[in-house]
């Protein structure tokens, strides 16, 4: 039978473990976006290198699963001299993987803005980094916020891949705790109410954020 103790219990020791899941999202998707920036202006760029690059930059991390690219990193670093906590490689793959979908998040962004904004903005004598800082880019920030929080999302419930290299984030925790309390079911349910809990909370930060740069 469910046992309400053993369920209450569970959330100690997970919500402990969340620690771990929260720091590889927030940093797996702060790296993505840097990179992710990167990789969309290399695909708007005109040389055309640049934009063939940045097309099998997305190609392949958006065809290779992320279990598959994070065992990929974690045991090719150490294979050419480079040695990283588990927590580090976690955090790079994941990041690795997001840059992909938010590049193409921003370009669909920036491509969906009307170009005559663009052009009346050049007739009336404004500069090119005018343009992108005052015209584009906060258009296309507020245009891609509902995406980019789904993404942060979809980054928690990945990182539940990062307990393949060890790290104790809630689904290896949950799975600890479940073989030596021998109540699967109570401590499943309660990590599946943890990931529920951040994910609300993301959800709304971002109907917050959406709302306060709407305005």
């Amino acid at each position: 039978m469910f046992s309400v103790s053993a369920f209450l219990e569970s959330f100690g020791p997970l919500v402990w473990a969340a620690r771990y899941t929260v720091l590889v999202s927030v940093l797996g998707i702060g790296l993505g976006l840097v990179i992710g920036a990167l990789i969309c202006a290399a695909r708007l760029s005109g040389i055309a290198a640049f934009r063939w690059l940045a097309a099998v930059w997305v190609s392949f991390l958006r065809g290779v699963p992320l279990l598959v690219q994070l065992l990929l990193l974690y045991f090719l670093l150490p294979v050419i001299g480079i040695n990283v906590p588990a927590i580090a490689a976690a955090v790079i793959a994941v990041g690795i993987c997001a840059s992909a979908y938010i590049s193409e998040i921003w370009r669909g962004a920036i491509m969906a803005l009307p170009k005559g904004q663009t052009e009346a903005a050049t007739a009336i004598g404004m500069g090119y980094r005018d343009v992108w800082m005052r015209i584009i880019l906060p258009q296309a920030v507020t245009m891609s916020l509902p995406a980019l929080v789904n993404e942060l999302i979809l980054l928690v419930k990945a990182s539940s891949l990062v307990s393949v290299v060890g790290i104790m984030e809630i689904t290896r925790a949950s799975q600890a705790q479940a073989a030596t309390t021998f109540r699967p079911m109570e401590v499943y349910l309660a990590a599946a109410a943890i990931y529920l809990a951040i994910n609300l909370c993301l959800a709304a930060v971002g109907r917050y954020l959406e709302h306060r740069m709407a305005v």
